[in-house]
């Protein structure tokens, strides 16, 4: 499960709340009605994704400058996106379209089984 920092909590949870601790207070309830063993991990910045590389700082610069250049040229309903090195502009129903799905035979999800991740009754997706 991932909770968000923008997570919208039921008024009866919103009582109990000090910053920083939804993900906690998410474990807690889900430990308790469960009766199970929760962890909860809480990202920092540098575990979701590192310090940003050249690349990174290089790309985001060129996706800002063609976002720009899209509302410039009246291009609302689109995104920009990466293609083969070269910046491009998609329409956002193209991009997102499709129903993406968890292949439940597929490598993930068998590698999290043994992991304990999932059980052989979950159903992935």
């Amino acid at each position: 499960m991932v909770v968000a920092e923008g997570v919208k909590l039921p008024l009866a949870f919103k009582e109990k709340r000090r910053a920083g601790s939804v993900g906690n207070l998410i474990g807690n309830a889900i430990a308790t009605s469960a009766n199970k063993e929760v962890r909860v991990s809480v990202l920092g910045h540098i575990q979701r994704g590192g310090s940003p590389t050249p690349f990174d700082r290089i790309l985001a610069t060129r996706f800002g400058v063609a976002a720009v250049d899209l509302i410039a040229e009246g291009g609302f309903g689109k995104m920009v996106c990466l293609r083969n090195e070269r910046i491009e502009a998609v329409d956002i129903i193209q991009a997102i379209g499709k129903l993406k799905t968890v292949d439940p035979k597929g490598q993930l999800v068998q590698m999290a089984r043994p992991s304990g991740f999932l059980s052989e009754t979950d159903s992935p997706g």
